[in-house]
């Protein structure tokens, strides 16, 4: 019981710490009825690839840089242009090999039901990317669709962010940033952690890994993300 009662208390300081935010959106409301997305195909330049999943990839978008240099495109008026406000949005959770292929369109993708992309929508701000993921990623996994967004879903709930405004006015590197990160997260190790910036510096993705049990794990050397030293710009969208 007293475990219980000091899981819940630390729980409500985090909520309580001014500068601490979740994962969830910072302001959305779900559309009633959410737009229906197109089927998402294997390609030439995207093959069906099924290899045995060695661990997952849990990949986070930073919101106000995307929509900075997205914010023209039609498809991301949910996201960029409608009134929601959000931070980091879940890209998806991705299953990874052991070398250097991953798994990938394992299985047809039926297309997204409603209710599914109704409860996705703000964590994943896009109905097409939510049609992606399921079909890319999500076919390769022993799961429904329901049951693959919830996972994903379950996995990015349970995260908390820094105060990124106030990064965002400060001198960074991608290692402090990691810092940061481990500090409001609790047994996340800075070594689970990839940081991926644009050519001009700007803060991108988080890809976050894990092993076939969703814990974190060390990322494989080579796996991708900048170097710890690499100068850190956070984009917050003119605030």
């Amino acid at each position: 019981m007293r475990k219980h009662l000091t899981a819940r208390l630390a729980a409500m300081l985090i909520a309580l710490t001014p500068g601490i935010a979740s994962a969830q959106a910072l302001m959305c409301r779900a559309p009633g009825t959410p737009p229906v997305p197109r089927p998402d195909l294997l390609s030439e330049r995207e093959p069906r690839r099924v290899v045995p999943i060695a661990s997952y990839t849990l990949a986070l978008t930073w919101s106000p840089g995307y929509c900075r240099a997205n914010r023209q495109d039609p498809d991301n008026r949910f996201q960029c242009a409608s009134g929601n406000r959000f931070g980091f949005t879940l890209h998806g959770l991705w299953p990874d090999g052991a070398g250097r292929e991953w798994p990938q369109y394992c299985d047809s993708a039926s297309i997204v039901p409603p209710k599914v992309v109704r409860e996705t929508m703000c964590a994943t701000p896009d109905a097409q990317l939510i049609q992606h993921e399921w079909a890319k990623h999500g076919t390769c996994m022993d799961v429904t669709v329901d049951g693959y967004f919830r996972q994903a879903r379950q996995l990015y709930g349970t995260l908390r962010y820094p105060d990124m405004m106030a990064l965002s006015r400060r001198p960074l590197t991608v290692g402090q940033f990691k810092k940061q990160l481990v500090a409001v997260n609790p047994g996340l190790p800075e070594s689970a952690i990839r940081v991926t910036v644009t050519r001009q510096g700007w803060l991108d993705e988080l890809w976050l890994c894990l092993d076939t049990r969703y814990r974190w794990r060390t990322c494989r050397t080579g796996s991708g993300g900048a170097p710890d030293g690499t100068q850190l710009k956070i984009w917050r969208g003119g605030r």
